[in-house]
């Protein structure tokens, strides 16, 4: 891993902490990489060195005004104005594991076409937990490829079950 991405990652850890709301920038941070990774147009014009950095930074106040902490605006913000845009993924995935080494948790990447409810994330992190023996961390990520059910990731485990897996195993059966 890259020394840079480690110390911002630590940085925005220190920050988070110190505010009190590592859970919540981590997980808004998450959201913001991922959205990131899958918008090509976003990550380009973020960094877009030839744009001045005001106007970059204007294009991510108008995306996060009043949807994420102070605290994730002003990372987002520092990230942009020091040209890391094409780092924030692997500096929120070293942010996140470096939070869930100290909790001592894991992390669930959970894929799904819609928006996972409060009461399905907490029965999914149940069944998680029960399956792995640890306390799980379940991150949503809406993901329009995934035509139904979900698709988790923890570590190196993939568990699919989309409906586009079930109906490939049911072709495949037949």
């Amino acid at each position: 891993m890259n020394n840079t991405v480690k110390a911002y990652a630590e940085a925005a850890f220190a920050i988070a902490s110190a505010e009190g709301n590592l859970s919540e920038v981590e997980d808004e941070l998450f959201r913001f990489g991922r959205i990131l990774q899958s918008n090509d147009e976003l990550r380009e014009t973020l960094g877009n060195q030839r744009l001045p950095v005001e106007r970059r930074q204007q294009i991510v106040e108008d995306l996060l005004d009043g949807k994420t902490t102070r605290s994730t605006m002003a990372i987002i913000s520092l990230l942009v104005n020091v040209g890391r845009v094409a780092d924030i993924p692997k500096i929120v995935d070293e942010l996140v594991g470096r939070s869930a080494r100290i909790t001592g948790t894991q992390v669930a990447e959970v894929r799904s076409a819609v928006a996972l409810s409060d009461d399905q994330i907490a029965k999914l992190t149940e069944a998680l937990k029960a399956r792995t023996n640890s306390d799980v961390t379940v991150r949503n990520i809406v993901d329009p490829k995934v035509m139904g059910g979900i698709v988790t990731q923890i570590g190196d485990s993939v568990l699919d079950g989309s409906v586009r897996t079930r109906l490939n195993q049911l072709r495949d059966a037949f």
